[in-house]
């Protein structure tokens, strides 16, 4: 294992993988790269009826601005993370824009990673359905092994 992938959130979940990814990764002399994925907000943009009346729709427009903002918080989190675990490891950064899990697997090929840690908030039930997972998401449709972190039932609270 030459690297390893972390995903990054704001959570205590994802910190929580991150102290194991880093510790792994300090174990095994890996490089570490981390990712943090921005899933852009859509917005909301007057429309032309082609009867002079405009109406409110939503379209996949994105506002520059936005974006910005959403890419400097990105860039703040992973620079938190470095300075918090990074000591001396060949740490990368990236951020992807799209759907969260699909962003980690794109970005552990584009860093032929070798392994990707995530941290999962455990949801079962109705919760994992409407939420999703991330997590089995990943390990699905990763190409390297996936170490999915759960947090400790007594830290979750």
């Amino acid at each position: 294992m030459k690297k390893i992938l972390i995903g990054v959130d704001d959570s205590k979940f994802a910190d929580h993988a991150i102290a194991y990814g880093f510790e792994l990764a300090q174990k095994l002399g890996a490089a570490v790269g981390l990712v943090h994925v921005i899933q852009p907000v859509p917005m909301m943009e007057a429309t032309d009826t082609g009867v002079g009346m405009p109406i409110e729709g939503v379209v996949n427009y994105v506002a520059p601005e936005l974006m910005d903002l959403q890419q400097q918080g990105s860039e703040n989190m992973i620079d938190r993370v470095i300075t918090k675990y990074g000591h001396g490891e060949d740490i990368s950064h990236f951020t992807e824009f799209g759907p969260t899990a699909e962003g980690i697997v794109d970005c552990a090929k584009k860093f032929h990673a070798d392994m990707i840690v995530v941290g999962t908030h455990s949801r079962t039930g109705l919760d994992r359905l409407f939420m999703g997972s991330v997590a089995e998401h990943v390990v699905r449709y990763s190409p390297v092994p996936v170490i999915v972190v759960p947090m400790p039932k007594e830290e979750e609270k």
